[in-house]
């Protein structure tokens, strides 16, 4: 593909180069620990809310999500309604209020961070636990990402699968060392724009050469009339309350996920997470409706044309090389590494942030200066990607596969722990602690050894790890001692600034 069409190598190269750019920018503006790992709380409205949402939805935006709309048509709609719900209870729920309680909470800056201020936890079990699972699920994360890249290398140049994946992981390592945070929230934001730009413009393309809607839904039927309707599978069997639920409860994670609220606690001002909250529903909305629409467009044309041997995941590329003006290809190629690079950056970060502050500063050198803090976060993102990479080094590995469980992990682990901690004040250390070990054990056990067995077991594995972990936060609060009057009185502060911001 590149070979014939050498706009998509120079498009690759600029877009490359500015996005170190502005990791070198940030690297000169980089002065502390607090400025590496949250941009020093100030990030304005328009950045909040493209990199939120350019870090949640990743290479799987689109690869994976057009993947499984061209493997099943319409029933894809329930994971896609459940994303976009969830998106919206996260802005709503959690966004102004975990702004508000972390710089109460001490000025915490990570997710540990804030778990053990929130519940003046002397002993540190919940920031190191907190941290190890954090470990765990986003070298899964971090992994899927590099798989999007290498697929993605691998189908515009033709490279080989583990080349491909080593370069595309050298790009990402590349500024997210050098800027820290801020550099991963403005080449986020620029990503944001870039994927908007591209999830709307293929689909819209291929509308108009399939013969418009109704063209595409007799391509639709004519491939598979099962795709058409939503309540059933490709073999027409109804789909399964179990299989709706499993869809829609993707919704569950995004309370959960460290680097999306990592954005929320780094926005400038609380009062400005409404306009942030509109702007990234509408982004949200529109990329999902044409990220499934992307698949379903793929059915219109030979599975040679847009698939790279048999892989759904590439049918994205396949369009935009076969239905898109090459002077423009190059542009909407990078969108692909653009939505790898805006999550697997965050990620990297978010891991290193854990095992410099929750780890190195807790227990082995409470006394490190910010430079060594900074100097070791760098590191620490070069010796996470190793890790990934290990994990990622499978051709055969899927995008869609490998969020799933990364997601259902911090969903289950993390999401009601948040949720309950800036609503319920009579939550303790007894009942968070808990929370996670229920909610990530669950998710693993659900996983790895229940799916096995069928039937209930099938169900995706955030759902009960989720319901789990509420029930046993509140089990254990209830049944433990309340919290010291100092807890109760930092959350009586909380509330009162939320009812009346400065």
């Amino acid at each position: 593909m590149a070979a014939d069409n050498p706009g998509i190598l120079i498009s690759f190269i600029l877009y490359l180069l500015l996005m170190l750019g502005v990791g070198w920018y940030f690297y000169l503006r980089t002065k502390n620990l607090s400025d590496y790992v949250l941009g020093g709380r100030g990030l304005n409205t328009w950045v909040t809310s493209l990199s939120a949402q350019a870090s949640d939805m990743s290479g799987w935006l689109l690869l994976g999500l057009p993947g499984a709309a061209y493997n099943s048509g319409y029933e894809v709609s329930w994971l896609a309604v459940g994303l976009a719900l969830g998106t919206y209870a996260n802005w709503k729920l959690v966004a102004r209020r975990i702004r508000v309680y972390t710089e109460i909470a001490q000025d915490s800056i990570t997710l540990p961070d804030f778990f053990e201020n929130r519940f003046h936890d002397k002993s540190r079990v919940l920031r190191v636990v907190a941290a190890l699972f954090i470990l765990l699920f986003f070298m899964i994360y971090t992994s899927s990402g590099f798989v999007a890249g290498a697929k993605l290398f691998v189908t515009v140049f033709g490279w080989e699968y583990h080349t491909s994946l080593i370069i595309g992981v050298l790009v990402i390592i590349s500024y997210t060392f050098l800027g820290g945070f801020s550099a991963v929230s403005w080449t986020d934001f620029f990503q944001g724009m870039l994927m908007f730009f591209a999830v709307i413009l293929v689909p819209a393309i291929g509308l108009g050469m399939t013969g418009g809607w109704a063209g595409l839904k007799g391509e639709m039927s004519a491939a598979n009339p099962n795709m058409l309707d939503a309540f059933t599978d490709t073999t027409g069997q109804r789909l399964s309350w179990i299989a709706i639920v499993s869809s829609m409860a993707w919704g569950l994670g995004y309370c959960g996920q460290p680097h999306i609220l990592a954005r929320f606690m780094a926005i400038n001002k609380a009062e400005n997470v409404r306009k942030s909250r509109l702007i990234a529903m509408i982004w949200v909305v529109i990329a999902l409706g044409a990220a499934v629409l992307i698949g379903m467009v793929g059915l219109g044309f030979d599975a040679n044309q847009v698939l790279t041997g048999g892989d759904a995941e590439t049918v994205f590329m396949g369009l935009v090389n076969t239905i898109v003006h090459p002077a423009v290809a190059g542009v909407l190629l990078a969108a692909i590494l653009a939505a790898v690079m805006s999550t697997a950056d965050s990620q990297l970060l978010i891991t290193s942030s854990s095992l410099t502050e929750d780890i190195y500063k807790a227990f082995i050198n409470p006394k490190a200066t910010d430079k060594q803090l900074v100097l070791l976060s760098r590191l620490a993102v070069v010796i996470v990607a190793l890790i990934a990479v290990v994990i990622a080094w499978n051709p055969d590995s899927s995008v869609l596969s490998l969020v799933a469980y990364a997601w259902a992990g911090f969903g289950a682990t993390f999401g009601p722990l948040v949720i309950m901690s800036l609503y319920w004040k009579r939550m303790n250390f007894t009942g968070a602690l808990a929370g996670i070990l229920v909610g990530g054990v669950t998710t693993v056990v659900w996983k790895e050894v229940l799916s096995e067995y069928g039937g209930i077991f099938q169900l995706y594995e955030i759902f009960p790890g989720f319901v789990l972990s509420l029930l046993a936060i509140y089990v254990g609060s209830i049944l433990t001692k309340p919290p010291v009057v100092e807890i109760e009185n930092e959350f009586v502060k909380f509330s009162e600034e939320l009812n009346n911001p400065k």
